[in-house]
């Protein structure tokens, strides 16, 4: 989106208007203001907004909890028996501002005489293909209401169910921060003035000492080629985890790893079965909600699962069948899914598996919590133990000898 400074008469009475107003584009600015009863007299782009358009960003940026807020006071308003437009209109106000202008956007297309769902579309970084065809066959049923208390609640759920997981990982983040942060003090500050220490005094220093202190002098010699190290090493492995292999490489990685492995698989079984739940619940079909939700998952291992799931299953095989061929798949995700289409009712299933998943997952980060706690104590133990001894062992000689 871009600003453009404007000059305009009204209609009525020609009284003359300026200000600013954010468009994508100048054909879109001069709409706007035509739309507002205004009579175009000069229109330029504003050339300073270039400059901030990162910072811009960065700080209006969307964020899930907006998106789940939005969809949770769109359906209450709508229940209400408010109109679409009416709804949008006051929700343009309420909204944080970096959803402001995209809201404006769709009630602009929804004024226009677009469906929501078409409006909605044009802003795939917010409303993500799942959310799109939620409220697509929510319009088509007649049913716009209750799809978008059902979408919210949804949302809700996952916004939930992300804390959890995030906050699991909070602790031993700190406290790794909070190493690497001691670590450089001691070897660029602490380290070089104790070696000047030693040095003046002559003192035999033991092997730990002087490891410490050769490790030291190379940070403090070299820090700009550890940092060049770093910062290439980053954007070497970004290249590589964007190509095909590489991201299926790291994912299949992710899964080795120890506890963590397995909670990542149960956050995927858990997000897999709630969204093809709730579009199947929508009326779409398997095989498009299938392909949908491959669009969608993170990992590429179980996206490539699901893709080619759904084209088996376009030929003809049963769902639960096609899943059981993949390893990654648990069993009881295959067994629920063959009841499910015996009985008909496989969306009611996949919504109970997203819970029975989601409440292994919420075991898991217990367990992850628990074991990772331990780990660090013992780790931090060991490093400080090792600082103490590199920095005392030598003033202890000194003071023998002395």
């Amino acid at each position: 989106m871009e600003q453009f400074r404007y000059k305009a008469k009204s209609h009525e009475g020609g009284k003359a208007q300026s200000g600013k107003v954010e468009a994508r584009d100048i054909r879109q600015a001069a709409s706007i203001l035509r739309e507002r009863g205004l009579v175009v007299v000069g229109l330029s782009p504003i050339s300073h907004h270039i400059r901030f358009t990162f910072v811009s960003s960065f700080l209006h940026r969307v964020k899930f909890v907006d998106i789940a807020n939005f969809t949770r006071q769109l359906s209450t308003m709508i229940t209400a028996g408010l109109p679409l437009t009416d709804s949008l209109s006051l929700l343009e106000t309420q909204v944080s501002p970096g959803l402001q202008t995209i809201v404006s956007e769709v009630l602009r297309d929804v004024e226009g005489g677009k469906p929501l769902g078409e409006a909605l579309e044009k802003h795939p970084h917010v409303f993500n293909t799942v959310y799109v065809s939620l409220v697509r066959a929510g319009e088509a049923a007649g049913k716009l209401d209750e799809m978008l208390a059902r979408l919210a609640d949804n949302l809700e759920k996952e916004r939930e169910f992300r804390a959890k997981t995030k906050g699991a990982m909070i602790y031993p983040l700190i406290i790794i921060i909070g190493m690497i942060i001691v670590t450089a003090v001691m070897m660029i500050f602490v380290i070089p003035k104790m070696t000047q220490l030693y040095d003046d005094f002559g003192a035999k220093l033991p092997f730990a000492t002087l490891l410490l202190v050769n490790i030291s002098k190379f940070f403090s010699s070299f820090w700009y080629i550890v940092l060049l190290i770093g910062v290439g090493s980053s954007w070497m492995f970004r290249l590589w985890r964007a190509t095909p292999i590489g991201r299926r490489s790291f994912d299949e990685f992710i899964f080795r790893i120890p506890v963590y492995g397995n909670l990542r698989r149960e956050v995927l079984l858990a997000e897999f079965c709630r969204t093809l739940g709730l579009l199947v619940g929508a009326g779409v079909s398997i095989v498009e909600g299938l392909n949908i939700v491959s669009d969608t998952l993170p990992n590429q291992v179980y996206a490539d699962s699901v893709r080619e799931t759904a084209k088996r299953v376009e030929k003809g095989l049963s769902v639960a069948a096609t899943i059981a061929l993949y390893p990654h798949f648990p069993p009881i995700l295959s067994q629920m899914l063959s009841v499910g289409e015996e009985t008909g009712k496989i969306d009611e299933v996949l919504l109970k598996l997203a819970v029975y998943f989601e409440t292994e997952s919420e075991h898991l980060i217990k367990g992850l919590t628990t074991a990772i706690e331990p780990l660090i104590m013992v780790f931090l133990g060991i490093g400080v133990g090792f600082l103490v001894i590199s920095v005392i062992m030598p003033i202890y000689n000194l003071t023998s000898q002395m």
